[in-house]
């Protein structure tokens, strides 16, 4: 009979990971496997053959037929969602053309992703608006631990709710369609960054009530890198452009994002080969198996660590956090130098998080995981933090 550790390690043969390594961080910047990397050399060296008729005759079609693909696996209508290179270039395109005047507020979280957090900020500073913070004190037990201070926060000056799915630092699994609709209920519009949900949580994105939601394909869906997507709601689409004009400027939604200029378009043909991989693996049943894995080992290290999780498993995915026993100083300083250090003298990829003025060891479970990956990790700090 195959165990779920022996069906992890013929896995992991997929992807070209470096098998001398203990990767448990799929949620950085995912791992792209063999036959989707295939697909996408299939695409460029279609592309290369003949690149004028490429692009002026296939592309347009195929990029199309991609977003078909995409759009079903989310949920949507092939009409509302354009792809974009990642879910902050999808962010920043929708504060570089929502309508901000002076007393405005812009609200986020303290668990919000520190690039989309800057983004705030910078358009908040160009129009005088400001970017107010909702406090979510770890660990969180469940979603009232949420809505409660983010409903504190939304008033009558909130314009604009940008709410994570998945937070990025504390890997917590919002409550999203009870979020949008409080939010909605102050008068806010919605953008929800689901950088992490595509592959890792079953997607109806319509049915959030969201006015735009971003998310990558290259993490939890594991298409390759560069390939995110962008989901407007019909009534936003005429005021959403992308960051870079060109040809389809009021042409359409579509038509705008569809070509900004010249680029690799071979990350975003290869998507539809990332859901039917994703789906060979099991899809439903892949994302409950790595949600459940990543749930042992978060238990696991609280025990052998005795520290404490950043959510219950009510609010976990594919990803967790559990506090370190590190008696170094919390700073993104000792951060980088133990993930450095985990990496350098053991071999083990971890992103290791400062976050509510402690560190954290932020986990992945993909299918190539296995629980003794995180025994590895528990050892490290059995006894003390690496020198």
């Amino acid at each position: 009979m195959t165990t779920a550790s022996s069906l992890a390690k013929a896995l992991r043969s997929e992807w070209l990971l470096d098998p001398d390594v203990t990767f448990i961080n799929h949620g950085s910047f995912g791992a792209t496997p063999r036959a989707v990397l295939v697909e996408q050399d299939r695409w460029r060296a279609r592309m290369e053959r003949h690149p004028t008729g490429f692009m002026t005759y296939e592309l347009p079609v195929a990029l199309r037929a991609a977003a078909t693909r995409l759009a079903e696996f989310v949920g949507a209508a092939d009409r509302d969602l354009v792809f974009v290179e990642n879910a902050t270039v999808g962010c920043n395109a929708v504060l570089n053309t929502f309508q901000l005047e002076v007393g405005d507020e812009i609200l986020v979280t303290d668990h919000c992703y520190p690039a989309i957090r800057k983004a705030a900020e910078h358009v908040a500073h160009r129009t005088g608006a400001r970017v107010v913070e909702a406090s979510m004190p770890i660990p969180l037990g469940d979603c009232g631990d949420i809505a409660t201070p983010i409903g504190s926060r939304c008033g009558s000056r909130t314009r604009l709710a940008i709410l994570d799915h998945v937070t990025s630092p504390t890997a917590v699994v919002c409550p999203i369609r009870d979020l949008t609709s409080l939010c909605r209920a102050s008068g806010a519009a919605v953008l929800i960054d689901g950088a992490h949900a595509p592959g890792m949580l079953a997607l109806d994105i319509p049915s959030i009530g969201a006015d735009w939601y971003v998310g990558n394909c290259h993490k939890w869906l594991m298409a390759p890198k560069g390939s995110g997507f962008l989901w407007t709601s019909p009534a936003r689409q005429s005021d959403t452009h992308p960051l870079v004009i060109s040809h389809g400027y009021r042409q359409g939604f579509t038509a705008e994002f569809d070509w900004t200029g010249t680029r690799d378009p071979s990350a975003w043909l290869a998507v539809p080969a990332a859901i039917d991989f994703h789906r060979q693996l099991g899809g439903p049943a892949l994302q409950a198996r790595n949600s459940a894995l990543a749930r042992e080992a978060a238990n696991l290290l609280l025990q052998r660590w005795r520290s404490e999780r950043a959510t219950s498993d009510a609010l976990t995915g594919s990803m967790a956090a559990v506090r370190l026993p590190d008696k170094g100083a919390a700073t993104a300083h000792r951060a980088l130098e133990l993930r450095r250090l985990l990496f350098d003298q053991h071999r083990i990829e971890v992103a290791i998080q400062l976050f509510g003025g402690a560190l954290w060891a932020r986990i992945s479970a993909q299918a190539y995981n296995e629980l003794s990956d995180y025994e590895r990790l528990a050892q490290v700090f059995a006894s003390e933090a690496p020198a």
